[in-house]
């Protein structure tokens, strides 16, 4: 495979399969990268196995953005550019898959919820978040998605504490 071929590879991954490529808000579209597979999994799957799917999913995505997330400034010209967004699809499906280990399959609202409430933190860089942000390569690019989701979930099980979906 040539060099370009695989540039061209590398930049629809990381942009998501294009989502990132939208002419505005590119890392809201690319959180929808994150809620298709989840919702199909959960039509799949409940409970532990539907928690394992989602974290081993979000596992696989991870990686592959910490491998690819070093070549950005290579393929962009910039270490984080706004079209990359393979980091949300990690990180909603990090808040999903906590959530579903702790409550089963995550219903409408609670997908809704995940994905205002992941939007939000991931724009907001809450700490660690901004910290988690300043790592080195792939792994900067994807850890404060990460951490989005983590913080999400934690949003999530007190709404489910006290109710609410």
């Amino acid at each position: 495979m040539s060099g370009a071929v695989a540039d061209r590879i590398r930049r629809l991954v990381l942009c998501g399969g294009g989502l990132g490529l939208a002419p505005f808000a590119p890392g809201t579209f690319g959180t929808l990268g994150g809620v298709v597979p989840a919702v199909v999994l959960g039509a799949c799957l409940d409970g532990t196995p539907l928690a394992m799917g989602l974290a081993a999913f979000a596992a696989l995505i991870f990686a592959l953005g910490c491998a690819l997330g070093g070549s950005n400034k290579h393929l962009f010209g910039q270490d984080d550019p706004g079209c990359v967004v393979i980091d949300e699809v990690a990180g909603y499906l990090v808040a999903v898959a906590i959530d579903a280990s702790l409550h089963g399959r995550p219903g409408p609202w609670t997908h809704a919820t995940a994905f205002l409430v992941f939007r939000a933190f991931d724009v907001l860089k809450l700490p660690p978040a901004r910290r988690a942000e300043e790592l080195p390569g792939g792994l900067g690019v994807m850890a404060d998605d990460v951490v989005a989701g983590v913080q999400t979930a934690a949003v999530l099980w007190v709404l489910h504490a006290v109710g609410l979906p």
